[in-house]
């Protein structure tokens, strides 16, 4: 699992930093890339990525602002010129279908793979036997919502050497010991697999909010968080500009991280007045109430390790 971010400024692309797209790598996971968020030239920026586009299977929009969605009809396109066949499913708020179909048909774009758009609300926008995907409205100016990406508990790891003792050596057995299952031997020894896995591996918790004052619903949401990707509009001193345009302080961002409990912070979406080592003041004012923080830049990546 991996956060890799595409563009990472807010409301429009500067020289070092484009618009906003952040990429969530389930490469082992699921063999797929995930989406959130896809603004104005997402797709140019994959390109300096080992991304592939015809991995995409799902695209979360946070909002319908469109440094959050103009580079979604290009993305969508390309993927079907690419060879992309796989099905794909967009999820956003009231008016991502609208947008998507208006935008296709005018250019006369065809797709040649299922294309699935869902309208969100509050609760559980998508489950399977890997992951839960929740969704919470934030404090914005338009309906704008915050992901929780929460992967199941994974299966213990089977002790090995415990088998080894009683005489059980490595062959299609252990898959079937690894499941759980209960198993007879050959000389007619009935074995419970599941005395033979470890404790059951903690899934990991990624949070990912749209734009917003600071409030109560990205807490919940950040709740025991393994990662918290928060915005970071403005710094400490525009904290009044910041209420007013309806975003959130490099202040704001850790004090939800440290109320959430989580383990750790990246910040982005920062406003093109903060360049070069004004960058750095942000960091040290979140750094101030929450340590373990970081700021994103375009193309760099955060490794999301297992919990051991």
């Amino acid at each position: 699992m991996e956060l890799v971010f595409l563009g990472t400024g807010a409301g429009v692309p500067s020289k070092g930093r484009n618009v906003s797209a952040i990429a969530l790598q389930l490469l082992e996971e699921r063999g797929a890339t995930w989406l959130f968020d896809c603004g104005e030239a997402t797709q140019h920026q994959i390109l300096h990525t080992s991304i592939r586009p015809r991995r995409i299977e799902k695209i979360f929009i946070t909002h319908l602002h469109g440094d959050h969605i103009f580079g979604l009809p290009g993305l969508l396109g390309s993927r079907s010129f690419q060879g992309g066949e796989t099905p794909l499913t967009v999820y956003g708020p009231k008016g991502i279908q609208p947008f998507i179909e208006t935008a296709l048909s005018v250019s006369c774009t065809h797709v040649k793979y299922e294309l699935n758009v869902v309208e969100i609300s509050e609760g559980i926008v998508f489950e399977d036997e890997q992951f839960i995907v929740t969704a919470k409205p934030l404090a914005h100016g338009i309906p704008s919502y915050g992901y929780r990406i929460v992967e199941k508990d994974l299966p213990g790891t089977l002790l090995v050497d415990k088998l080894r003792e009683i005489g059980i050596r490595p062959g299609p057995i252990y898959q079937q010991i690894k499941q759980g299952k209960t198993v007879i031997l050959e000389d007619g020894t009935v074995i419970d697999g599941k005395q033979f896995v470890g404790p059951p591996q903690k899934g990991r918790i990624v949070t990912i909010l749209g734009d917003t004052r600071f409030c109560e619903a990205s807490i919940e949401l950040a709740h025991g968080a393994d990662v918290l990707v928060h915005e970071a509009t403005f710094g400490a001193e525009e904290g009044k500009l910041a209420y007013e345009y309806y975003h959130s302080t490099s202040e704001q961002a850790a004090e939800v991280a440290k109320r959430a409990g989580a383990k750790k912070l990246i910040l982005t979406h920062l406003s093109s007045r903060y360049q070069g080592d004004m960058c750095d003041g942000l960091l040290e004012e979140a750094k101030a109430i929450f340590p373990n923080v970081e700021i994103a830049a375009d193309f760099k990546s955060f490794l999301i390790p297992k919990k051991k």
